[in-house]
């Protein structure tokens, strides 16, 4: 557990904190588009974490466990019907962030349906290859690269369109 009765786990909470709080904010906006619920999210992971029963091999799947995690809270939250109805009374708002923060093919990255686009992310945002996505995943190496591939010509497709 990590539970914070010795300095040493309340260190190891704190350097696994600093090291991933900024990725993992990167990630919940690319989904929420709204900072507060960004924010929402990343608090629950580190809870969810620092109340977790369990050790990881390296700090990869530590890593891989939070973005998993709080990609899964993303989805839950926007699944839920009083968010959506929510988020349109923020739309303003939203739109400005959205425009602020997020630009050109990250746009488009972000418009993808949520399996392609947490498929990009995990290999060009973060670096696994496909076999690790496979296994973050629990999906065939093979559908991984299917939606790699369709994802690029998503983005293809879109960017062609735009006039690129």
């Amino acid at each position: 557990m990590n539970t914070l009765d010795g300095t040493g786990q309340k260190n190891n909470f704190t350097q696994t904190y600093e090291a991933y709080v900024n990725d993992i904010y990167r990630l919940c906006f690319s989904f929420m588009k709204n900072h507060m619920d960004a924010e929402d999210i990343v608090h629950e992971t580190f809870l969810k974490y620092y109340h977790l029963d369990r050790t990881f091999d390296s700090e990869q799947h530590k890593k891989a466990w939070l973005i998993v995690t709080a990609s899964n809270a993303c989805k839950d939250m926007l699944k839920h019907w009083w968010n959506r109805r929510n988020r349109l009374e923020d739309f303003t708002e939203i739109a400005e962030d959205s425009h602020s923060e997020i630009d050109g093919m990250m746009s488009l990255i972000l418009e993808l349906p949520y399996q392609y686009k947490m498929v990009v992310y995990l290999y060009y945002y973060e670096g696994y290859n496909s076999r690790e996505i496979a296994d973050l995943l629990h999906k065939s190496e093979s559908t991984i690269r299917t939606r790699l591939q369709k994802a690029k010509k998503l983005l293809r497709k879109e960017l062609e369109k735009d006039g690129y």
